[in-house]
């Protein structure tokens, strides 16, 4: 476990983590709404699409960590792992919401986070069309847009009746998950679809209260849960346990909030 990192380890490791996300940007771009943009199925049941963005924003970002921190561990949705020696590994998913950038939908992100054994550090959410980045980590948290920069902050507390939730898919894993996840979407105010991680950048800046998933990988949870926790929410699995390593993941905007949610959740 690599602990009490200095302030020059940080402000390395946020610089390093900027650069990959905007080398990401420079990747991905020019294959978004392409008009001959194709898609390769990774499963031989459902849908899971990868494409040349894909690969192309991870690869921009693994020659950049070669060079500038060549000892530490990387784990990418692609190319898998490459192991390192110094206790911190880099974890990436290039394009999260491959569905959505078929679609055009500019609710897609570049994920990226710092984390040691007990989990992420650092985190980066990344919309490269909009420009909007969010950065949590090492005790900042903000976001840079198209309306500058501002520090983020969840959501203050508030009845589940209040709430606004969001998942990604309808189905939300298996028939169980999904059963469970309909008793809480019966207690909040609203329930809507289908963002990816830009749901967990709208946590983080106040805009919702909840973020609930399953069958999330490491890859898919570690960027948007450093965000997340350095924003002041509270990021874990169904059962309150840690959610760093994926699976089915609570993201609450405070311990008021999420404490409510497990009611519904844990135990399925």
């Amino acid at each position: 476990m690599v602990t009490d990192l200095k302030s020059e380890v940080q402000d390395d490791l946020l610089r390093v983590a900027e650069a990959l996300a905007d080398a990401a940007r420079i990747a991905v771009l020019p294959y978004f709404r392409a008009s001959d943009l194709a898609a390769e199925n990774k499963i031989s049941e459902g849908f899971d699409p990868v494409t040349e963005g894909d690969r192309a924003a991870e690869r921009a970002m693994r020659d950049i960590l070669s060079v500038q921190r060549p000892d530490d561990a990387i784990l990418g949705e692609e190319y898998g792992r490459t192991e390192g020696t110094s206790g911190l590994t880099w974890v990436l998913d290039p394009i999260d919401g491959t569905r959505a950038f078929l679609s055009g939908t500019p609710t897609w992100g570049v994920l990226i986070a710092v984390s040691d054994a007990s989990g992420p550090l650092l985190g980066v959410i990344d919309q490269p069309y909009i420009g909007e980045r969010f950065i949590g980590g090492f005790g900042e948290a903000r976001v840079v847009g198209p309306q500058g920069t501002r520090t983020l902050k969840t959501r203050a507390p508030r009845d589940l009746s209040d709430a606004i939730l969001f998942t990604t898919f309808p189905e939300v894993g298996t028939l169980a998950e999904g059963q469970a996840f309909q008793r809480l979407s019966r207690q909040v105010r609203l329930t809507r679809f289908g963002l990816d991680c830009y749901a967990y950048g709208l946590v983080a800046s106040g805009q919702i209260d909840l973020v609930v998933e399953a069958g999330l990988q490491a890859y898919d949870i570690q960027g948007p849960m450093a965000v997340i926790q350095a924003a002041g929410g509270v990021v874990t699995n169904w059962e309150g346990g840690p959610a760093h390593q994926g699976g089915r993941v609570v993201a609450a905007a405070n311990a008021q909030i999420h404490a409510a949610a497990l009611d519904h959740l844990s135990g399925t």
